[in-house]
């Protein structure tokens, strides 16, 4: 093995804690702060010359502080003669502009990308990707993780195996179909039509759900209309309880609110993102760690072993 060190920023400071409790190492020292007027302040206050280093921070609201932190660290990292720079970003933000959909609009994922691989960065690890093509957006390796073994385990543990896996769009029919794969469930998916920018319309449920448990799988939510909205077709599709595993909680907005009156039986989450302090009073939502499987994709990392063998 050799010689790492652990980073993290100011975003999730709790899940880097426990992911250097599972390699057994100390945290990194680094002061990140702001200077007076805004800006990002770092200093990296211990020797990293010729070392391993691992910078965990998720772009996660405050977006863009928390961006900045990340390219500042790096670049901090860089020019103190770090060996090898690996940025590990839980929650990928900015993600969701990943293509262009309509005239003039940029493509956020890949100029955060481009930002990333500037500052210095060596190789990025990542959990569950909006979208599995902005890995090719980066010149550099990159592990996209996926948080199903740790939100299979929740679903087995609190819901059992007897359950209907159902996507909340078309486009989750990919990440619906691998859950229900591995818990030899049958699948359904929530047809809606999207009128404007986080308001969803939901149409209707292909599949039968009728008398079953069901458990929507999505990789994040952000204002929770579409989980609630779907949760109700579900409903009066004939649906005895409905349960969602989220891999990202954003929750913005009158998200929790929505999520507290919804229909759902509970809402299980990793700990990719904090949850906001309104979220932590809701006994609707329950959040499991991802820190061993970052863990052991670090030491993975640091010894030159696969990280995708995780998976098979």
């Amino acid at each position: 093995m050799q010689q790492m060190k652990l980073f993290s920023g100011n975003s999730n400071f709790a899940l880097a804690e426990s992911v250097s409790a599972y390699l057994g190492i100390e945290m990194g020292k680094a002061e990140v702060g702001t200077f007076s007027d805004g800006e990002c302040c770092v200093e990296i206050q211990e020797n990293v010359r010729g070392m391993d280093c691992f910078v965990l921070q998720s772009t996660s609201a405050p977006a863009n502080t928390h961006l900045m932190e990340l390219l500042i660290m790096v670049d901090a990292l860089r020019r103190s003669s770090a060996r090898r720079i690996t940025a590990v970003i839980p929650y990928y933000g900015y993600a969701r502009q990943d293509r262009k959909v309509q005239p003039r609009a940029p493509i956020t994922a890949k100029l955060v990308a481009d930002l990333i691989s500037a500052s210095g960065t060596d190789r990025l690890l990542c959990v569950d990707l909006h979208a599995g093509q902005i890995q090719g957006f980066f010149n550099i390796p990159v592990d996209n993780l996926y948080a199903m073994p740790v939100l299979l385990q929740a679903i087995t543990d609190r819901v059992g195996n007897d359950v209907t896996v159902i996507s909340p769009d078309a486009g989750g029919v990919e990440r619906a179909r691998a859950f229900a794969k591995r818990l030899g469930a049958p699948m359904a998916i929530i047809d809606k039509r999207r009128e404007q920018a986080n308001v969803a319309q939901v149409m209707n449920i292909i599949g039968d759900v009728r008398g079953r448990e069901c458990v929507m799988v999505d990789d994040m939510t952000d204002t929770a209309g579409t989980l609630v909205e779907g949760a109700k077709a579900l409903s009066e599709a004939g649906a005895r309880a409905i349960h969602g595993v989220i891999t990202h909680p954003v929750l913005s907005g009158p998200a929790v609110r929505r999520i507290k009156d919804s229909l759902f039986e509970q809402l299980i989450v990793t700990d990719t993102i904090p949850l906001v302090e309104e979220a932590m009073g809701c006994n609707k939502i329950g959040v499991v760690s991802i820190a061993s499987l970052l863990g052991e994709s670090l030491r993975r990392i640091n010894n030159e072993e696969s990280v995708s063998s995780l998976f098979v």
